[in-house]
């Protein structure tokens, strides 16, 4: 089964989507995981199980093309894109390509259709929703999988101990790697405890990584003098790595990510040596390394959050890199898109220039956020999930508007106060948005932040879209 996302317009109902689609209305219902399944919104995005796969149509393609490039016929393309012209395609344009189709012969097992397919016995029961290789017969339409990148998935959750575990229980088959977050650092260069065993009991239930992340940012500080006094220290970032690896032992973690913010511009030299002396000392006990860093679009870009981070240094010392891509929209900026892909692509593009793309995770982030307008200064958003904002938007009969620029849906709506609203929120497309830049880029991961959020449409396109690289 491959996904398609469809903009609901005036008149569509669940019943005539799941009749255009040759699909249930139950499974469409269950993909989205509607709030209320009787009424649709305009300009909403909804994901429909369909058998085809999406294709954005790239300078100099035709149908003949990509018929020989996907080992279809023109026709059956041409019968999937009623509505595009295939003498006028235009880049950028998604077009949708039929499945392949397999007529299973007498004494044909899934063994030999996957190795003429050039696919495994696993990826075709999964595409066909078969249990057994034994359910054959002659005669049987089998659909043929297409080969999906493979890319690494890591996520954070700041949730207490016991709703972070259910978090991994639900979509841990989703990911590589989890980080709880976080254990804080102190200045003797020793970590506040941290109530994680829960969390970690499920991350390996789910064969994923846990990555131990620790920071300096609390609830109540920036950190920044907390991060001086121990990058500044040789004695105190020698007890730091101390520190670590006792709970890495202790407690089962295969990893360190470190997440050091507003870190002094002075520091940037400290920082890197910390950096250095992590890898030479953890890697020597069989243990990988990654760093979070500011999104940065230049070498040059100045100020609190960003000259400590060295993205050269980085991506130089570390074994990958989580480019913190979001918090445009912050809690007290006026209202606008969270995680703008204009704005992510040029921190990717920045990156890229300094690192290569095998050690770059896209920051991606799964929560929406409701501004109260006209927006008063420093007046704080309230922040809630991707769910929530359709069952706002539902409640108060909104319709949903979709910012191109930003790849980002938002609307706007009046509350029984008479108060005017602003909601930012993901959605499919700006989650598909999203994979087609880790796509195009061909970076290894992309990561989570944070749990917590309910967002259906994003795990159900993030399985869709790749294979999802399990290590343990």
């Amino acid at each position: 089964m491959h996904l398609r996302i469809h903009v609901v317009s005036s008149g569509d109902t669940i019943w005539k989507l799941a009749s255009l689609y040759h699909t249930s209305m139950n499974s469409i219902i269950q993909l989205n995981q509607l709030p209320n399944p009787q009424k649709l919104l305009i300009g909403q995005a909804i994901v429909i199980p369909d058998t085809t796969t999406p294709h954005i149509i790239q300078q100099g393609e035709t149908f003949w093309s990509l018929a020989s490039a996907y080992n279809i016929s023109i026709q059956s393309i041409q019968r999937a894109n009623p509505t595009i012209n295939p003498n006028n395609l235009i880049p950028g344009t998604t077009i949708y390509i039929p499945p392949r189709l397999h007529m299973v012969q007498p004494g044909e097992s899934l063994w030999q259709i996957a190795a003429l397919y050039g696919t495994t016995t696993d990826a075709l029961l999964k595409q066909n929703g078969l249990i057994n290789p034994n359910q054959l017969y002659p005669g049987m339409v089998l659909v043929i999988p297409r080969n999906k990148p493979s890319i690494e998935i890591n996520a954070y959750s700041y949730q207490q101990d016991e709703e972070g575990a259910e978090s991994v229980d639900a979509i841990g088959h989703l990911l590589t790697y989890f980080s709880p977050f976080a254990y804080m650092i102190k200045e003797d260069g020793t970590l506040e405890p941290f109530e994680d065993d829960l969390m970690l009991n499920a991350a390996k239930s789910q064969q994923v990584v846990p990555m131990l992340a620790i920071t300096n940012l609390s609830a109540t500080s920036t950190g920044t003098n907390l991060a001086h006094v121990v990058l500044s220290s040789q004695e105190l970032r020698e007890k730091l790595i101390d520190s670590c690896l006792q709970v890495m032992e202790e407690k089962g973690y295969k990893g360190l990510n470190i997440d050091f913010e507003y870190v002094q511009p002075e520091d940037r030299e400290n920082y890197n040596e910390f950096l250095q002396l992590a890898v030479n000392r953890l890697h020597e006990r069989g243990y990988f390394v990654s760093t979070a860093v500011a999104p940065k679009t230049s070498g040059e870009q100045e100020g609190l959050l960003y000259t400590a981070h060295d993205y050269e240094a980085h991506g130089r010392i570390v074994d990958f890199v989580i480019l913190m891509t979001y918090e445009w929209g912050w809690v007290r900026a006026s209202p606008q898109a969270i995680s703008p892909i204009n704005e992510m692509r040029r921190v990717v593009e920045y990156a890229l220039s300094v690192m290569p793309p095998e050690k770059i995770f896209l920051g991606f982030q799964i929560y929406a956020r409701d501004w109260k307008i006209p927006h008063e200064e420093g007046a704080a958003a309230e922040t809630f999930s991707p769910q929530e904002a359709i069952r706002r938007a539902v409640q108060y009969n909104a319709q949903i508007l979709y910012d191109e620029r930003a790849e980002s849906p938002f609307f706007r709506y009046v509350d029984k106060n008479g108060q005017a609203h602003e909601v930012w929120f993901e959605d499919a497309r700006s989650a598909q948005a999203k994979f087609n830049l880790a796509k195009e880029f061909n970076l290894r991961g992309i990561s989570y932040w944070a749990l917590g959020y309910p967002f259906p449409q994003n795990w159900a396109l993030l399985n869709d879209n790749f294979n999802i690289i399990k290590l343990s």
